[in-house]
C-alpha cells in the first residue's frame, strides 16, 4: 500500500510538473506574440488617415492615376482626389509611392497567429483559411475584438469528407443526416463557409449542398472522385480547388487537350463559378525532387515547426521513395506543371474567374511569401501583370459577400491598401517589399512589417501547435 501511494504522488508530481510546462510554453507563446497586439502598439489603434503624394492602382481598370490623395475614415475610403484638406487626421506621406489594394490568398492554412504577420508583411490583407480548427474561431473572435493585427480572416469548418477516406485531417462523414447536422452546427458555431473534400458519396455531397442552401452558407470545394468533375460548377459552390485537380480527376491523369477544353467550356457555361488554381504547391513537388537541402531552404524557415516536422518532412520522404521507383518522376511533374499553365491559360481567355490561392501552410509552401510565385506562375501561363493582379484583388471579391467591399481602390470600400516603392503593373517584384500597408484602416509601416518577418522565421512553438491539433482531434472527430 504504501509503495502504490509513493508511485501515485510520483505520478501526480510528474503530471503536475508537465501541465506547468506545458502552460509556461503557451503563455511564452502569447507574451512572444505581443508585436501583434494593438494594445500594446498605440498606433496600430488608429483608423483615420490622409495619404498624400500617391499614385493610384485603383484595379478597377488598368490604369495609374497620378498624384491622388486617399481619405480613411473609421476604416473605410471615404474620399479620393488630388487634393483633400486634412481635417486633423494624421497624414501619411506616400512618398511618390504607388498605392493598390491589399491581396487576397483564397487558399491557405494558419497554424499560428505568427502566420498572420507573415501575411501582412507580403501585402496580403484577406486570407481565406480552408482547413477549419477550434483555434481559427478564437483568431476570428480576437481579430474581431481588436485585440490582434492580422488581415481579415475567414475560415471554413473542418473538411467534409466520406467514411471510407483515410487520415485525420478530414472529417469522415457516416450520413446524410450527420452531414446535415455537422453544417447546421458549423454556421452556428461561427465558421464563415464549408470545405468539401475527395470521397464525398453523391448522397453526402446533395446533403451537404442542400444544408448550405438551407443555413445561407458557401462551399470551397477540392473536388470528389464520386461525382463527375462538372457536377462542381453550381451556385452553391464559391470556387473549385486546385488546378492538378482538373488532371487528375477530370482528365484521369491524362494531360489531354482536348478534354481540357470541354472543362473550360462547362467553367465558362456557367457565370458564378470560380478556380483556385493552387499552382505554387503542387510545383513544390518539382522542388522536393530536384533542389538539394530545400528542406534546409530560408523559406522553409517560415513554416510552422509541427508543420516542418510532420508533414514537411513526409512529403520529402514520400516523393524521394517515388523517385526512386520512378527516375522520370521530375520530369512528368514539371510536364503536368506546365499543363496546368495551360490550364490556366485557357480559362482566363474564356472569361473564367480566377482566384489567386496558394495552399500556404503545408508542405514547403510557407505564409504570404507563396502568393508572389503564385502570381508569378500565372503571368507565366501568359497573364499581363493587370490580369495577374486581378486574381488576387477584384475577382476574390466576386466570390463571397464577405469579401464583396474589398479588391479596388474606391469611395465606400474597406481600407485594405498596399503602398509600393515601383508601379506593379510594370515591376511585379515590388510586391514582395511593401512600403507600409493598411488593413481596416490600421497602418504597418516598413519597418513592423519587417519585424513580423522577423519574428515569424524559425519560430520556437512546436508544443503550443501540437497542442492545438490535439484539441482539434478532440473537438471534431
Amino acid at each position: 500500500m504504501k509503495r502504490v501511494k509513493t508511485i501515485s504522488r510520483v505520478a501526480g508530481g510528474l503530471l503536475l510538473l508537465i501541465l506547468l510546462m506545458v502552460f509556461a510554453m503557451m503563455y511564452q507563446e502569447q507574451r512572444s506574440l505581443s508585436y501583434l497586439k494593438i494594445a500594446k502598439h498605440p498606433g496600430f489603434d488608429h483608423r483615420d488617415y490622409l495619404i498624400k503624394n500617391v499614385q493610384l492602382v485603383p484595379m478597377t481598370v488598368d490604369t495609374v492615376l497620378a498624384n491622388q490623395m486617399v481619405h480613411i475614415r473609421d476604416g473605410l475610403i471615404v474620399e479620393i482626389a488630388p487634393q483633400i484638406e486634412s481635417s486633423g487626421v494624421p497624414v501619411i506621406d506616400g512618398g511618390n509611392g504607388y498605392l493598390m489594394p491589399g491581396l487576397t490568398d483564397m487558399h491557405v492554412h494558419v497554424w499560428d497567429a505568427q502566420e498572420l504577420g507573415l501575411y501582412l508583411a507580403n501585402g496580403i490583407t484577406s486570407v481565406r483559411n480552408l482547413w477549419g480548427q477550434p483555434m481559427h474561431l478564437r483568431l476570428k473572435e480576437s481579430i474581431r475584438k481588436g485585440e490582434i493585427l492580422a488581415p481579415d480572416f475567414y475560415t471554413s469548418g473542418p473538411k467534409l469528407t466520406g467514411p471510407d477516406y483515410p487520415g485525420d485531417d478530414n472529417l469522415q462523414l457516416v450520413s446524410v443526416a450527420q452531414a446535415r447536422e455537422k453544417v447546421a452546427s458549423y454556421k452556428a458555431r461561427g465558421y464563415d463557409f464549408i470545405k468539401t473534400y475527395n470521397g464525398l458519396s453523391p448522397e453526402l455531397f446533395d446533403a451537404i449542398l442542400e444544408e448550405c442552401r438551407i443555413q445561407k452558407m458557401d462551399i470551397a470545394a477540392h473536388p470528389t472522385a464520386a461525382i463527375p468533375y462538372t457536377a462542381h460548377l453550381r451556385p452553391e459552390i464559391s470556387s473549385v480547388e486546385h488546378t492538378e485537380d482538373i488532371v487528375q480527376q477530370a482528365l484521369n491523369y491524362q494531360l489531354d487537350s482536348a478534354g481540357l477544353e470541354a472543362v473550360v467550356v462547362a467553367y465558362a457555361s456557367n457565370p458564378t463559378a470560380a478556380h483556385c488554381p493552387t499552382l505554387v504547391v503542387y510545383y513544390s513537388i518539382y522542388r522536393l525532387l530536384t533542389e538539394e537541402g530545400i528542406l534546409n531552404s530560408s523559406e522553409v524557415d517560415f513554416m510552422n515547426p509541427l508543420i516542418r516536422m510532420v508533414d514537411s518532412e513526409a512529403q520529402y520522404q514520400r516523393w524521394s521513395v517515388a523517385a526512386k521507383r520512378d527516375s522520370l518522376l521530375a520530369d512528368k511533374i514539371l510536364a503536368q506543371h506546365r499543363f496546368h499553365l495551360l490550364a490556366v491559360r485557357k480559362l482566363q481567355e474564356a472569361g473564367v474567374n480566377l482566384v489567386a490561392g496558394t495552399d500556404a501552410g503545408i508542405g514547403i509552401t510557407p505564409a504570404g511569401i507563396s502568393m508572389h510565385q503564385e502570381l508569378a506562375f500565372y503571368r507565366e501561363a501568359g497573364m499581363s501583370p493587370f490580369e495577374a493582379l486581378k486574381t488576387a484583388t477584384v475577382n476574390p471579391a466576386k466570390t463571397h459577400a464577405f469579401l464583396a467591399n474589398t479588391g479596388t481602390v474606391e469611395v465606400g470600400r474597406k481600407a485594405n491598401l498596399v503602398l509600393l516603392q515601383s508601379n506593379p503593373l510594370i515591376d511585379p517584384a515590388t510586391l514582395r517589399k511593401p512600403l507600409g500597408v493598411w488593413v481596416g484602416g490600421r497602418y504597418i509601416p516598413r519597418e513592423q512589417l519587417e519585424a513580423f518577418t522577423g519574428h515569424a522565421r524559425d519560430r520556437k512553438n512546436l508544443l503550443p501547435s501540437a497542442l492545438r491539433y490535439a484539441e482539434y482531434l478532440l473537438r471534431e472527430r
